[in-house]
């Protein structure tokens, strides 16, 4: 068979374009196959052109690299598309974090869920949907894979507003198994995990060592019991000094888990997340600890360091063995190499409409489970009931994925800012919800649906 045409829409990012291209290379069942990069800033394209050019000569892949900022000519016959697109990522979100906390808002984040969450949905939506018009144009028949965040609601808008063939994926699983294996000294390959609810608010059932059957979850409940992440004042002292720091920073997004903690003591659940993720959906996220830090201040510092190592790998003269890095832990190019080669695959998380996947939430919301995929398409897992209280915070979740995937497609701020009064992390009246919309509304104008 010959090869596939692979696109990459917002190539030039950070989050996913050098982790998309580095498995493509690593990937032998694509060899051959034709990678288009396609970002509408040019400085930032031909960077990651020349990333792309080096990594594929140092792997031997024979990927044929090519760019385009035209969208015609990217997606042309384009058999895959990737798209993780946003306009003023870090600048936007630091105004859905600050500007609904100024006004009484209890969130964490300000990224996927909360208040400020509902107008990075309506930005997001608005921008994918603009991009998934040119993809029904020139290659209605490629597979869509979304990488754009807020993952369950632009995942639920493409399949509301288009045909296209898509999945919604996320590394956010396959990273909490890397986590938890390393707590319990077990290499991440022995270990075979399960874990469903939505996306950033996925819940193991199962975590076995592959060698022995063992059941991993007694012993990942047993460690957050321990006195360590009881996470006392004076511990939370030190970690807020020690977050003023990037090294600081890094222990408090992946270490400093009091929340998570707390609702493996208290529910007797594990989550795949850290607490910058499921406290987003939780309104008693800030409740558990005197202090939380602010992710942003690690996630913004992050792809500026990784945005300079692009810069350097791409430029430098200086011989480097990039084909040592290996396949990285995300499971989106897999999907391509099994569509494309027939080569049933076993997949940790896919975003995807339910279908009785999880029977005790609604039909049609965008859930995230476990999945094979072959040439036929992705096959999700059927899983056991959330049971509660998990299945009523996602239900929360699910109603607010409805409303604000409304408010985008009929362009209609009155439905926006229901969204944001049902929130439940939103400020404490409707006159602080109200101030708050009113001033991000007038800032992101030109972003937004209406």
């Amino acid at each position: 068979m010959s090869a596939p045409k692979v696109t990459m829409v917002g190539a030039g990012g950070m989050s996913f374009g050098p982790a998309m291209v580095n498995d493509v290379c690593h990937t032998p069942g694509l060899r051959g196959a034709r990678l288009v990069l396609h970002d509408v800033d040019e400085v930032r394209l031909d960077r990651a052109y020349r990333f792309a050019c080096k990594l594929n000569a140092a792997t031997g892949a024979n990927v044929v690299v090519d760019r385009s900022a035209d969208a015609a000519a990217a997606l042309d016959g384009a058999d895959f598309v990737l798209t993780s697109a946003e306009f003023g990522r870090f600048e936007h979100w630091r105004q859905d974090y600050e500007i609904p906390k100024k006004h009484g808002a209890r969130h964490i984040t300000g990224e996927n869920g909360g208040p400020g969450a509902v107008f990075h949905s309506l930005r997001s939506i608005r921008n994918t949907l603009g991009i998934c018009a040119d993809i029904e144009k020139y290659s209605p028949d490629a597979f869509l894979i979304n990488l754009t965040n807020p993952m369950s609601r632009v995942t639920l808008a493409i399949n509301r507003a288009t045909k296209l063939r898509n999945v919604g994926m996320c590394h956010e699983m396959p990273l909490g198994v890397r986590r938890l294996a390393s707590k319990l000294r077990i290499n991440h390959r022995h270990v075979e995990a399960k874990a469903s609810g939505i996306n950033h608010f996925t819940f193991f059932t199962e975590f076995r060592d592959r060698r022995s059957g063992e059941d991993l979850l007694p012993r990942i409940k047993a460690i957050y019991a321990r006195r360590f992440f009881d996470f006392p004042p004076k511990v939370q002292q030190l970690v807020r000094v020690a977050d003023r720091t990037y090294l600081g920073a890094m222990f408090a997004e992946f270490r400093y888990v009091p929340l998570v903690a707390h609702v493996v003591r208290t529910y007797g659940v594990v989550p795949c997340s850290v607490d910058s993720h499921i406290g987003e959906y939780l309104p008693f996220a800030l409740d558990v600890a005197e202090w939380a830090p602010v992710p942003l201040d690690f996630h913004e510092p992050t792809m500026r360091i990784a945005e300079r190592a692009a810069c350097r790998v791409a430029d430098t003269r200086i011989p480097l063995p990039l084909q040592l890095a290996g396949h990285s832990p995300e499971e989106v190019i897999n999907i391509i190499d099994a569509m494309w080669n027939d080569r049933p695959t076993t997949l940790m998380a896919v975003n995807v409409a339910n279908q009785g996947f999880l029977p005790d939430v609604a039909e049609g919301a965008i859930v995230e489970v476990g999945a094979t995929v072959d040439a036929e398409g992705i096959h999700p897992d059927k899983m056991a009931p959330l049971g509660e209280p998990i299945a009523g915070w996602v239900a929360t979740q699910v109603a607010l994925q409805d409303l604000v995937v409304d408010a985008a497609l009929a362009g209609d701020p009155h439905l926006a800012f229901q969204a944001v009064l049902q929130d439940p992390c939103s400020p404490p009246d409707e006159a602080a919800c109200r101030a708050m919309f009113d001033e991000l509304r007038a800032l992101q104008a030109d972003k937004l649906p209406f």
